[in-house]
C-alpha cells in the first residue's frame, strides 16, 4: 500500500522565524489567523515538522510566494519502498493542466506584482543555483499561478494577462531547468505550455524564447539542422532589439559551428556583435532572460572553439578573467565552469592537450556542469584520451563520477 512521506528542510523553522520577524508579526497574529501560537513556536524551534498544508497556510499569512511550501516535499512509496510517483510525469501533467486553465479572466495588484518579482528573482538565481534546487521553487509558483487562473475570484483583464505572462515565464524557466537535467519529456510539455500562454498574452518576446530554448535543446541532442531552423524561427518572432533576438542569433551561430560552416558562423557572430555594441548593461546582468553584453564574449568563445578557430582561446581566457572575481564572491559559477570547458576545447584545437585536460578537470570538479553539457566535457576527454596522455586517467575518473552523480535521483516527487 502506498505511503505518504513528508520531508521538511531543516531550515524550515529558521526561515519561518526570519519571515515572521521581517513582516513584524507576533505569534498572536498567527493565532488570530487560525494557527495556534504554541504550534508556530514549535515549528520555529524544530520540535514540530511542517506539513505541506500548514506550509501553504503560513505562506499565505506571510505573503512570501511559496518560500515555505518549497521547503516541504511529499512523495509516495509503494510496498517495495520505491517512489510511486514519477516527478517527470507530474511535471508533464502539471504543464497540460496549466494550459487547460488559460480560458478563464478577473486578483489584486499586490499579488500580481509579487509574482512578477518572483519570476525575476528565479531567473536571476538560475546562474548560481543548481537546477535540482531551483526546479521545486518554480513548480510551486506555477501551481499557485494555476490556482489563481482557475479561482473564482475577480480579476481585471490586465491582471489576467499579467498572470498569463507570469505563467509563461515560469513554464519557460521550468523547461530550461528540465533541459539542464536531460529531462526532455517534461521540458517539451513545459515549452508547449509556455508558448500557449505567450500566444494568449500576445507576448512575442516569450514566444521567441520558447523557440530559442528548443534550439538549444536540439543543439545539445546533436540535431544541428533542427537547432538552426528553430533559432531562425525565434529571430522571426522576436521583437527588434530584444534579448530573445540576440540570443537566438547567437544560437544560430552555434548551430552553424557544429555544422562546420565557418562563413555562416562568422556572419552570425558579427550580427550579434552589432546588436550588442549599443546595448546597455542591464541592472541585473545575471538575469537569464536579459542579455548581458558580457555574455557575447562567452558565446563567441564557445562558437569559435566549435569551429576550431585559434582565437577561441583568447576569448575563453577573457571570460574566465572577467568572472574570476565574481566567482570568488559566489557569482556566475556555471558560466565560469562553461568558460573552462570552452577553454579546454580551444586548447585541444591548438594542440595543447595537457592544458586542455587541466581546464576541463577544473570545470568538472567545480560541480557546476549540468547534465545537458556533459557532452561538451566528453569531447575534451575523447581528444585527451586519443593522445594517451597521463592526465587522461584523472579526467576520466572525474568525468565518470560526474555522470554517476547526475544519474542519482535529483528531486522528490511533488503532489
Amino acid at each position: 500500500m502506498a505511503r505518504r512521506i513528508i520531508t521538511a528542510d531543516p531550515a524550515f523553522g529558521r526561515r519561518l522565524r526570519e519571515l515572521r520577524t521581517l513582516r513584524g508579526l507576533s505569534l498572536r497574529d498567527f493565532a488570530e489567523a487560525g494557527i495556534s501560537k504554541s504550534y508556530v513556536s514549535e515549528l520555529e524551534n524544530g520540535k514540530k515538522r511542517a506539513t505541506p498544508e500548514i506550509a501553504v497556510a503560513l505562506d499565505r499569512i506571510l505573503c512570501c510566494d511559496g518560500a515555505l511550501a518549497a521547503l516541504v516535499q511529499v512523495s509516495e512509496t509503494g510496498s517495495n519502498g520505491r517512489a510511486a510517483v514519477d516527478s517527470a510525469t507530474d511535471d508533464e501533467q502539471d504543464a497540460v493542466e496549466l494550459a487547460r486553465r488559460v480560458a478563464a479572466s478577473d486578483v489584486g495588484e499586490e499579488t500580481v506584482r509579487r509574482l512578477e518579482w518572483a519570476v525575476d528573482d528565479l531567473a536571476t538565481r538560475y546562474s548560481v543555483t543548481p537546477p535540482t534546487e531551483l526546479l521545486p521553487r518554480v513548480r510551486r509558483h506555477l501551481a499557485y499561478v494555476a490556482d489563481l487562473l482557475d479561482a473564482p475570484v475577480r480579476k481585471t483583464l490586465a491582471e489576467h494577462r499579467r498572470l498569463l505572462v507570469v505563467g509563461a515565464w515560469l513554464s519557460l524557466l521550468g523547461a530550461t531547468l528540465h533541459i539542464d537535467l536531460n529531462e526532455r519529456t517534461p521540458a517539451g510539455a513545459r515549452l508547449l505550455t509556455a508558448a500557449s500562454l505567450a500566444r494568449h498574452a500576445e507576448d512575442d518576446e516569450i514566444h521567441a524564447w520558447c523557440y530559442e530554448t528548443r534550439a538549444w535543446d536540439a543543439l545539445t541532442a546533436g540535431n544541428y539542422r533542427q537547432a538552426l531552423d528553430l533559432s531562425r524561427t525565434a529571430q522571426q518572432i522576436a521583437p527588434a532589439g530584444s534579448s530573445a533576438l540576440i540570443q537566438a542569433t547567437a544560437q544560430e551561430g552555434r548551430a552553424w559551428a557544429r555544422l562546420g560552416q565557418t562563413e555562416e558562423t562568422t556572419d552570425a557572430l558579427h550580427r550579434v556583435e552589432r546588436m550588442v555594441s549599443s546595448l546597455a548593461r542591464p541592472d541585473r546582468p545575471e538575469h537569464h532572460y536579459r542579455y548581458d553584453p558580457d555574455k557575447s564574449v562567452a558565446y563567441t568563445a564557445t562558437t569559435l572553439a566549435w569551429i576550431g578557430d585559434p582565437a577561441a582561446e583568447g576569448y575563453a581566457r577573457e571570460v574566465i578573467d572577467r568572472l574570476r572575481a565574481a566567482e570568488d564572491a559566489g557569482g556566475w559559477p556555471r558560466r565560469v565552469a562553461a568558460a573552462r570547458v570552452d577553454l579546454a576545447l580551444a586548447l585541444v584545437a591548438a594542440g595543447k592537450h595537457d592544458e586542455a585536460a587541466a581546464s576541463a578537470l577544473a570545470a568538472i570538479l567545480s560541480g557546476r556542469i549540468v547534465p545537458s553539457n556533459h557532452w561538451r566535457a566528453a569531447e575534451v576527454l575523447e581528444a585527451v584520451e586519443a593522445r594517451s596522455l597521463p592526465e587522461s586517467r584523472d579526467l576520466r575518473s572525474a568525468f565518470e563520477a560526474m555522470r554517476r552523480d547526475a544519474a542519482l535521483p535529483t528531486h522528490p516527487a511533488t503532489p
